[in-house]
């Protein structure tokens, strides 16, 4: 079976997108895998399926895959390149596209300039609700925001639970560069107050409004951008009171611009969304062993 693929990226981040309407994919999580690898696939950070929905009130269902072959429920990044393809393939002449989730519905907007704005939906800051464990934790407040003190690598990392659809810890460090990310963000993905695991984000505030960001996926490692890092990473640092919106966000893959208003309203984010090349791939012919 010979499945056709677009490479696409947005601020780095990167990413197969497939065609799932016109194309039957019937994958195992070995295949996921494989497909994703950079040395046995075609490679990629996430595996993105375009689908229809069976929701008379939106135009696509988008589900997300990471290279470890595990489904999950959202990626900012990735959203943007679905509208670029979805717009670009004539699947829709839309310039504003409703896309269900996994667990919710997303409105994203191809802008005249090529840039993609995507709502993000308001940020889930009720620690059981993202999910995260708080009980028994060391506590401090700092703004609006409550931080908890995580043990990692022999140091407290003081951080804050966000979600955006999907579970992040935010730090604030000095110097985002030389902090221990790789080190860190494995510890911190898989700590036990975070039952789903978690995105790990380092931050450093550059002025009110701007940041430089890494971010350990859960489930990818660390990637060049991630874009639901980059709106947690803003809910945190306005809430903490060290930013104001808009916020830009420096990634190593590239800039992304995220605005939220504050509590109760969504966040939203532009950026760039950038397809590489497009190509065929034979299922059969995949290692997917080892």
């Amino acid at each position: 079976m010979k499945l056709q693929f677009t490479k696409m990226h947005g601020a780095g981040n990167d990413f197969i997108v497939l065609d799932g309407i016109h194309q039957r994919l019937d994958l195992t999580d070995a295949q996921w895998r494989a497909l994703a690898s950079r040395h046995f696939g075609i490679g990629a950070d996430q595996i993105l399926i375009v689908e229809k929905s069976d929701r008379p009130d939106v135009d696509f269902r988008y589900r997300i895959f990471n290279n470890d072959g595990g489904e999950v429920e959202h990626c900012g990044n990735g959203a943007r390149c679905f509208v670029r393809f979805v717009t670009d393939k004539g699947m829709t002449d839309k310039r504003t596209v409703r896309v269900e989730v996994m667990n919710g519905v997303i409105t994203l907007t191809l802008q005249d300039d090529g840039q993609v704005t995507v709502d993000m939906g308001a940020p889930e800051l009720e620690p059981a609700r993202v999910p995260f464990v708080a009980e028994g934790l060391p506590t401090r407040g700092e703004g609006s925001d409550t931080l908890f003190g995580l043990e990692i690598n022999g140091r407290t990392a003081w951080i804050s639970p966000v979600s955006m659809g999907n579970p992040h810890a935010v730090q604030v460090v000095d110097d985002v560069e030389q902090f221990p990310v790789l080190q860190d963000g494995p510890v911190i993905e898989h700590h036990k107050t975070f039952p789903n695991r978690v995105n790990a984000g380092f931050m450093q505030v550059v002025d009110r409004q701007t940041i430089r960001l890494r971010v350990f996926e859960r489930g990818a490692g660390e990637t060049l951008a991630c874009g639901t890092g980059a709106c947690a990473a803003v809910v945190a640092g306005i809430r903490r009171g060290l930013l104001e919106s808009p916020v830009k966000v420096h990634t190593h893959g590239g800039d992304l611009t995220i605005a939220w208003d504050g509590a109760g309203q969504p966040v939203q984010m532009t950026g760039p969304a950038t397809t590489v090349f497009e190509g065929s791939i034979d299922l059969a012919l995949l290692k997917t062993a080892g």
